[in-house]
């Protein structure tokens, strides 16, 4: 019904159906996403709609409600399928720098696999199973430190700020790349960089030419700027676990 107030997928049992002679096929919500998973690599998230996910089933839009009710449903289940991904050991190490960083990388990995993971997890709330996993690593890697779950989970916002926002730059810069054929250095080179010469001649932003001019992490590989940026914001991190611990 269209007044029914909106219930998480993840409270909601999943459908079972058998095929049998004379029957159309069942399906499974992990058929459903993997499908939408695929589409939404190849051609972006707006093209996975039920819809679509139909299409490539062989069957009818409306007979895949009755598995995910609603497109939010399905976005719950493709951003928990792909989190699956990310490998992690049973329990943080006691290590806690150790342990974001590996957090981290494969984080990004998982992101640059699937360009619209990102976008997705920061727009929308979402607590699946394989999400809960994940965040509960990297909250374990501050349990133990003398500080409360307030800081706790306030320093994993930032950490986590930090990497969801640096992989979506880094899918920006790919996805610009794509559109226009040319590879970032290209882009750099052949594109802006005839207009941000012009820029730095004239002298009128000297703290943005300066940044063009003698600027070291401009130019790092993208995972090496990943990285460098990482190893300043967990600077950040240890010296406000040092401040809150003396608190």
């Amino acid at each position: 019904m269209a007044d029914e107030e909106p219930t998480s997928i993840w409270m909601q049992p999943e459908r079972q159906e058998r095929s049998g002679p004379g029957r159309r096929p069942g399906y499974s919500r992990e058929q459903i996403t993997r499908t939408a998973v695929q589409i939404a690599d190849a051609e972006g998230v707006e093209a996975a709609t039920m819809r679509r996910i139909a299409c490539e089933l062989g069957t009818g839009a409306m007979s895949l409600y009755r598995y995910v009710p609603r497109r939010d449903d399905l976005f719950d289940l493709m951003i928990d399928m792909v989190m699956s991904e990310i490998e992690l050991p049973g329990s943080p190490s006691g290590d806690w720098r150790s342990d974001l960083t590996l957090l981290a990388r494969r984080i990004r990995a998982t992101g640059l696999r699937h360009p619209w993971l990102i976008a997705l997890l920061t727009s929308r709330p979402t607590l699946g199973p394989n999400l809960l996993r994940v965040h509960e690593f990297a909250l374990g890697t501050l349990d133990g430190l003398g500080l409360d779950i307030d800081d706790i989970t306030g320093l994993i916002g930032m950490f986590n700020d930090y990497v969801h926002s640096a992989i979506r730059r880094e899918i920006g810069w790919l996805e610009e790349a794509r559109r226009t054929g040319l590879d970032p250095e290209r882009w750099k080179r052949d594109y802006i960089g005839p207009y941000v010469s012009q820029i730095v001649e004239s002298r009128a932003f000297p703290l943005f030419s300066r940044s063009v001019l003698d600027s070291r992490t401009a130019h790092l590989a993208s995972e090496e700027r990943f990285r460098h940026g990482l190893d300043r914001i967990l600077d950040a991190l240890a010296a406000l676990i040092t401040s809150l611990r003396s608190r």
